[in-house]
């Protein structure tokens, strides 16, 4: 039994948070073994002045940890999921998928409208394209801006009228002791989660057998082929938040339901599909909703995304 882990983490407050969330869990798992927090700034955290589509490509707030992970100065790290490339490096591996928060998107808004309460021209805000063109698809008449910065920045911007209301992740509000701010959970018809959203993935090496037995008792199998088959499309299509792509897995009794979409930029063209698979098969049902996402329409809007 391995007698030290060192957790390598972003430093914001929800990264933080989430990561002391694990390593708590990890310890209580194995009794006397130390964790070492080990602060990580990555290129997504020194870029605060522009949209992170304007400046993405994948591994935006993960790639210099990963770095660490594979050179030995780290033995863990502690990722949302919904912030990793679909492909992994060579060499990593998720040794553990926890189970799931609140998967959902929420809106917080000044004066406690809802999305359909909202008055025209109103200034939401939110980074993601993927949020834009379903919001502006369902609201063409708001004015939906980008809007950068860590949770408290958002809430902030809110609170102080700079925007009338802000799309963020359910997850990270629960996190940060925040979710009292909630004004609306936004149902998956209006807004599909991004992929692997409120679930964390916890990185390691391939072959660190000591790493992988301390993980053991954090994996939650449902959470873990749930979003196996979420990222699945996402890498088929070779998405991320360069482009409006949404994926969503839950299990319907023993069935697993899986919902994709991608939609243009302005939200005027969303293509729609969806898989049912037995559990296991989760990765091959993510491919086939991703051809099937590109056959109705989807690689022409991906085409267009590109070539802008």
């Amino acid at each position: 039994m391995i007698e030290k882990l060192r957790l390598g983490t972003r430093g914001s407050a929800l990264a933080l948070a989430q990561s002391r969330q694990m390593a708590a869990r990890i310890k209580n798992e194995n009794p006397g073994l130390e964790v070492e927090e080990i602060i990580i700034r990555t290129r997504g955290d020194e870029i605060l002045d522009a949209a992170l589509h304007e400046v993405g490509g994948k591994g935006l707030f993960v790639t210099e940890i990963e770095e660490q992970l594979l050179d030995g100065r780290i033995d863990l790290a502690v990722h949302s999921l919904k912030d990793l490339p679909g492909d992994l490096p060579a060499g990593l591996k998720l040794g553990a998928v926890p189970e799931r928060e609140e998967p959902w998107d929420v809106l917080v808004s000044r004066g406690g409208e809802s999305i359909r309460g909202l008055p025209p021209g109103s200034r939401v805000g939110t980074s993601s394209l993927r949020r834009q063109a379903q919001l502006k698809r369902y609201r063409n008449d708001l004015d939906v801006v980008d809007l950068r910065g860590n949770v408290d920045t958002r809430l902030r911007k809110v609170s102080e009228g700079e925007v009338a209301g802000a799309i963020l992740a359910a997850a990270g509000l629960n996190r940060l002791g925040h979710g009292e701010r909630v004004t609306e959970r936004l149902a998956p018809e209006l807004m599909l989660p991004a992929v692997g959203q409120g679930a964390l993935g916890l990185e390691v090496r391939e072959g660190d057998s000591g790493t992988m037995a301390a993980l053991a008792g954090l994996d939650h199998e449902p959470t873990r082929q749930a979003v196996a088959a979420e990222r699945s499309v996402m890498a088929y299509l070779e998405g991320g938040c360069q482009v409006p792509l949404a994926a969503f897995a839950e299990f319907r009794g023993d069935v697993l339901h899986l919902r994709g979409i991608v939609a243009s930029l302005d939200g005027q063209r969303v293509i729609q599909a969806e898989q049912e698979c037995a559990p296991e098969e989760g990765i091959v049902a993510g491919e086939m909703l991703a051809r099937q996402l590109l056959e109705l329409g989807g690689g022409k809007i991906l085409q267009e995304i590109r070539n802008v």
